[in-house]
């Protein structure tokens, strides 16, 4: 099988993931509940990977690495922990359903008001906009470093810049980027961010987490065990447990940090250069076949390593379907939990097929890749 569907999940794992999980899976206690030689290794580890995850994301504090069990977790524990009624939220039409429905929710719930900067048939938003929208209530901004649909980045510095200067929280969905794209959290002014550890960290599924610059004040969205503070009534104040209620996933954890010593190693610029290659090699290859439409904005050599498109009017579900049965290509089709990114490119009832490459993505790979859209497009 060719896997292109890195955007959803990374399939394949460097080797050492996959043994420092079993290693874990063997040895590790429940961090921070005992003195024992399993207990004390499990919290060991954990340390050392708030203490890698910090320095990769340029967090000043190795404490304030909150560990979720994915980003849709730590962007409502982020957004719901923030925003208080009567605040106003502003976000972007590049945002996955893990934003928009928290802010959804907050709006009916809460009163919280909302904008969404607009984007453009090509995915593109006017950061003029994003000033213009903002008001003297505004309490953050709210948006992904990378769209899952078209790859497209958003410029971190610059809306850091502007939230900084008008004294507004910026918190990042980092879902497509981490791992793959630079991210420094005190240049770029971010004040929260959100990640997953198994899409371009190519760490196990069921990690993840939230970055805090300083310490903004959340409110714990779930409360309960921590193994400290037993005999208060609430739940601790101090970072990270005030955010980490029950028992943490020690053994996803520890391929997470098998999973960052290995992009350390190989170097995430090399990383970047080689999927983004493979990306504009496919791009390159469909973008001008008759009856294919690409979506996005690739000026712009900054963006994740993915290309959706769409051939002519079939449903984009049928051409996925195609290139896994006649093909043996694994993408992504329909509406990738981007509502309102499809509503912008028009493709509400089509759909498009994504494809999403990775570290261990080959040429040979996207040629056959580029070769099927090619041959699907002439029938």
């Amino acid at each position: 099988m060719i896997y292109l569907d890195n955007a959803a999940t990374t399939l394949r794992k460097p080797p050492q993931v996959i043994d420092a999980v079993a290693r874990a899976m063997g040895s590790f206690g429940n961090s921070a509940r005992g003195t024992h030689e399993g207990a004390l290794t499990a919290s060991r580890t954990i340390y050392n990977t708030r203490c890698k995850l910090a320095a990769l994301f340029g967090c000043p504090r190795p404490d304030h690495v909150v560990f979720t069990a994915n980003s849709t977790e730590a962007l409502n524990i982020a957004i719901n922990g923030l925003v208080r009624a009567g605040d106003h939220v502003l976000s972007t039409d590049l945002e996955h359903n893990s934003v928009l429905r928290p802010l959804y929710r907050l709006r009916d719930e809460r009163g919280v008001a909302l904008d969404f900067v607009p984007a453009d048939r090509q995915g593109r938003i006017d950061y003029a906009d994003l000033e213009r929208l903002l008001r003297p209530e505004t309490r953050a901004i709210v948006c992904t470093h990378a769209s899952n649909l078209t790859g497209d980045a958003v410029d971190l510095a610059r809306v850091g810049e502007l939230a900084h200067a008008h004294g507004v929280l910026l918190v990042v969905d980092a879902s497509q980027s981490a791992g793959v794209l630079p991210i420094d959290m005190e240049r770029m002014h971010i004040d929260v961010l959100c990640f997953t550890g198994h899409k371009s960290l190519m760490g196990p599924q069921g990690t993840g987490g939230l970055c805090l610059r300083g310490d903004p004040d959340i409110l714990p969205w779930k409360v309960g065990g921590t193994g400290v503070q037993t005999f208060s009534e609430r739940q601790p104040e101090q970072l990270p447990v005030r955010l980490e209620a029950g028992t943490l996933n020690g053994h996803g954890i520890a391929g997470l940090l098998a999973a960052v010593h290995f992009i350390q190693e190989a170097g995430m610029d090399a990383i970047r250069t080689h999927e983004v290659a493979l990306a504009r090699r496919f791009y390159e290859g469909v973008k001008d076949v008759d009856g294919v439409c690409v979506y996005g904005d690739f000026s712009d050599f900054v963006r994740a390593p993915v290309v959706s498109l769409n051939i002519r009017d079939a449903g984009s579900s049928m051409v996925a379907d195609a290139l896994a049965e006649d093909y043996d290509i694994a993408v992504r089709a329909g509406a990738h939990c981007a509502p309102r990114m499809h509503e912008a490119l028009g493709t509400v009832e089509q759909g498009a097929v994504r494809f999403s490459f990775g570290y261990y993505n080959t040429e040979e790979e996207t040629d056959a890749a580029i070769a099927a859209v090619r041959e699907l497009a002439e029938q």
